[in-house]
């Protein structure tokens, strides 16, 4: 028969004895809840447990004794010795267990000088951004010796995972990619030819409208908008997997996550890319010649007549020459961090908006390189 769980406290020599009667078990510790709690913050941590009259223990039990010998509350001392007197058969072992499983209490930082919590924050950046600098470098040489694996071996390409991406992550973002690269045209036009009227130069709003969409704009935006469209996909899809354990149950069936999950999306991003990037200097040059038709009376055939005639060929080949890195970059960047998602939600939140805000950063980052060397290179 079951004997209802009771306690008594008392004092030997510098020692404070906490005695157990009957079964500590779920069903019967629950009205022994407060009064354990107010025991503990009256004796403090430290109490030795004498479990000689102690019959039947859970780990509920055992929990609420280890709160006790701990000062009550479930921030307490987590280095209160576990001490017992008399013999149990489980109850040390009870003990440790639900000790392992409490979660330490975070405790308050400690406050400090200004000056050196200010120094701690940026060293503490710096080596943030230096490991994901030699994170992301690795995983790029990981991804092209993946690629040119698969391309040595064209059998091993999973084409339908290619097409799928190919539409998912490129022919449907053509659309708000056109539509936004249209209204970014529009715009450069209708400013151009309001400070160009200035100088009596409104006519060169043609010229300027082209030089901008074919060799910074158009790549630009595309890139961009994948970033915050296609990259957070391939992150939060990759990462889902990973919560789920399919990476792993992909290796135990001797399936390589890179070559199964990353180079599709590599070649995929690496076809699409340029299209999407050309789509976008169309939809761009077609708003500006809306904008130009409106506010300069400019006929179509004088529009692209002036591009013909006014602007090299070089301006688009050096736009459409950056959108394969910025696809590397896009497809690189977002599986990484999908492959470095944790177990629970936060985590993929976390990397989520990593893969976007890094993504976003290195576009515009390798855009200003290829600028300045382009210049260099007087193209």
């Amino acid at each position: 028969m079951a004997q209802a769980a009771s306690f008594d406290i008392s004092e030997d020599g510098p020692d404070r004895v906490l005695a157990l009667r009957g079964d500590w078990t779920v069903a019967g510790v629950a009205g022994l809840d407060d009064k354990l709690r107010a025991l503990a913050e009256r004796i403090g941590p430290g109490a030795v447990v004498d479990v000689s009259r102690l019959g039947r223990m859970d780990v509920a039990g055992a929990w609420l004794v280890d709160r006790t010998v701990r000062g009550g509350s479930p921030c307490g001392n987590m280095d209160a010795p576990i001490a017992l007197r008399g013999e149990h058969a489980s109850a040390l072992r009870l003990l440790h267990a639900a000790r392992a499983s409490t979660t330490p209490c975070e405790l308050p930082p400690t406050p400090g000088s200004g000056l050196v919590d200010l120094l701690e924050r940026a060293g503490r950046g710096v080596m943030l951004v230096w490991e994901e600098t030699l994170g992301t470098l690795s995983f790029f040489g990981e991804t092209l010796a993946v690629v040119g694996k698969v391309f040595l071996k064209p059998h091993r390409i999973r084409w339908v995972s290619v097409f799928n991406v190919m539409e998912y992550a490129g022919l449907n973002a053509l659309p708000i990619i056109a539509m936004l690269a249209f209204f970014v045209g529009m715009v450069i036009a209708y400013l151009g030819a309001r400070v160009l009227a200035d100088f009596g130069a409104s006519v060169f709003t043609v010229e300027l409208v082209a030089f901008s969409m074919m060799r910074e704009f158009g790549v630009v935006i595309t890139a961009v908008l994948l970033a915050g469209r296609t990259d957070s996909a391939f992150t939060a899809q990759i990462g889902a997997m990973k919560m789920r354990q399919e990476i792993d149950a992909m290796r135990v069936m001797g399936l390589d996550p890179m070559e199964a999950l990353v180079a599709p999306r590599v070649l995929a991003m690496l076809v699409m890319t340029p299209i999407l990037a050309f789509a976008a200097v169309v939809a761009g040059l077609a708003g500006g010649l809306v904008a130009c038709w409106a506010t300069l009376d400019v006929s179509v055939s004088m529009y692209f007549q002036r591009i013909a005639d006014g602007v090299p060929q070089q301006h688009f080949w050096v736009g459409m020459a950056k959108s394969p890195v910025f696809a590397i970059v896009l497809a690189v960047v977002g599986c990484r961090h999908g492959l470095a998602v944790g177990g629970d939600v936060a985590s993929l939140g976390r990397r989520t908006t990593s893969s976007v805000v890094q993504s976003i950063f290195l576009v515009i980052m390798l855009d200003a390189l290829f600028a300045l060397w382009f210049l260099e290179m007087d193209l």
